[in-house]
């Protein structure tokens, strides 16, 4: 099965709930806890996973990243290009089976894309196989008072809550673990307070280190996977000349056999 694929219907919804008060509060939070988490350097290559129509892709431009973005939405890739044009390299792709080499990136995140997938944990080990680094992952927190509520105060209406999965802080490691293992991992949560206790905000902030309070509207996770092997991608310098007819010419696959002991794939040989 494949998750929820924006087409121009669903795309307006999400985005007039991107524009909205709560859209614009999780669009800060990311950006504050990219900051935060992820200590960006300029020049990096970094990938989009999710990227929609380039809103995370324009504020890692600001950031000076060299900037990369893939989304399974032909729609959605293509409102991005209208934003970006020739400042970023945009392809359509799935998160579970993306287009591009091991390693190809120093970082690849996922803002608001897990929530919409069917297997969150394929799309996981993609990240994890395309960046050399590190991977960020930033969701909807489900035990935010703004997702429990979410459903009857309308978050991301009706038609779009059917497709959406929140996930908690335990939640999230769970996965983060299952796929990279005890690699080392850091996250911090943005809070978003409901209007009538907005103001005393600063007070609860100075109370409780409310960074790790499980609590908060939006989730960022950043691991960095130890990786036992690294693949060097290194370019092609000469240009190959047509092969010369071939001595093995009619013999079929069919007709191959391997002794005992060599077998293909124990060589790093796939038959």
């Amino acid at each position: 099965m494949m998750g929820l694929v924006f087409d121009i219907n669903s795309a307006e919804l999400y985005t007039s709930w991107y524009q909205s008060h709560i859209g614009r509060a999780v669009e800060k939070s990311s950006e504050e806890l990219i900051l935060a988490l992820l200590d960006p350097r300029p020049g990096e290559r970094v990938l989009d996973i999710g990227c929609g129509t380039g809103n995370n892709l324009i504020f890692f431009n600001k950031l000076g990243f060299d900037i990369n973005g893939v989304d399974a939405s032909p729609y959605m890739i293509s409102k991005a290009r209208e934003r970006l044009g020739n400042t970023c390299s945009l392809k359509i792709g799935r998160a579970e089976d993306l287009p591009f080499d091991d390693n190809e990136f120093d970082m690849a995140v996922l803002i608001n894309t897990l929530e919409f997938l069917d297997d969150p944990l394929q799309a996981l080990r993609e990240a994890g196989r395309v960046a050399s680094g590190r991977v960020f992952i930033g969701v909807l927190n489900s035990l935010s008072w703004h997702c429990l509520f979410g459903k009857t105060k309308g978050l991301f209406r009706e038609s779009l809550l059917n497709h959406v999965r929140f996930y908690n802080i335990w939640e999230l490691k769970s996965y983060v673990q299952m796929v990279f293992g005890r690699a080392p991992m850091t996250w911090k949560c943005v809070q978003t307070w409901p209007p009538y206790i907005e103001k005393i905000e600063r007070f609860f902030t100075e109370m409780w280190n409310l960074k790790h309070c499980p609590f908060g509207l939006f989730l960022g996770l950043e691991v960095t996977p130890v990786y036992r092997v690294k693949t060097d991608n290194l370019p092609l310098k000469i240009r190959l000349k047509k092969a010369k007819q071939s001595i093995a010419d009619g013999v079929g696959v069919e007709n191959i056999t391997l002794a005992k002991g060599d077998r293909g794939d124990e060589r790093g040989l796939f038959i």
